[in-house]
């Protein structure tokens, strides 16, 4: 602490130094101001630190949603490819069932028609064998006509007369 005079001996100017400024009325102000000054300081370190975090986590998400997407991409093309091979795999069974059917309808008709044809020509042999035995076989023939449709087998036999 210095004293300083004025010329007068009137005005008296006393100067403190920094460190004597600190005294026990100054000091409980400037600790509020330093309280002050360090929540403040500790809130924007807090507040950088949960953005930064939360940037973090929020990056963290993005990866973890694309990584999902991936996958999920993935397994739609693996369902897509399953799905049309039981597609293919139906369709064939479908269309080698669809043969396996036409080729027996088809049998059955053959057999059914080939059995029509040969109860006719049994029939026609009956009659000509008992047109045989009759006394005129001279003087008329026969002559028989075959028509042949989707379901039926027909024959028309006649006794043309000379």
């Amino acid at each position: 602490m210095r004293l300083r005079f004025c010329t007068k001996n009137t005005l008296i100017l006393i100067v403190l130094d920094e460190e004597e400024k600190i005294g026990p009325e100054i000091q409980p102000i400037q600790k509020k101001k330093a309280k002050k000054n360090l929540k403040k300081e500790r809130n924007a370190a807090i507040q950088i630190q949960a953005w930064w975090r939360g940037t973090l986590v929020r990056r963290a998400l993005l990866h973890a949603a694309l990584r999902a997407w991936v996958i999920q991409c993935w397994w739609r093309l693996i369902l897509l490819r399953m799905l049309e091979k039981k597609r293919r795999e139906n369709l064939i069974s479908y269309a080698s069932q669809e043969r396996a059917i036409v080729k027996l309808q088809s049998l059955v008709r053959m057999w059914r028609v080939h059995w029509r044809y040969c109860q006719v020509l049994n029939a026609i042999y009956v009659i000509r064998g008992h047109w045989q035995c009759h006394n005129c076989q001279m003087c008329s023939f026969l002559r028989a006509h075959c028509v042949i449709t989707s379901t039926h087998l027909q024959f028309h036999i006649e006794i043309v007369n000379n």
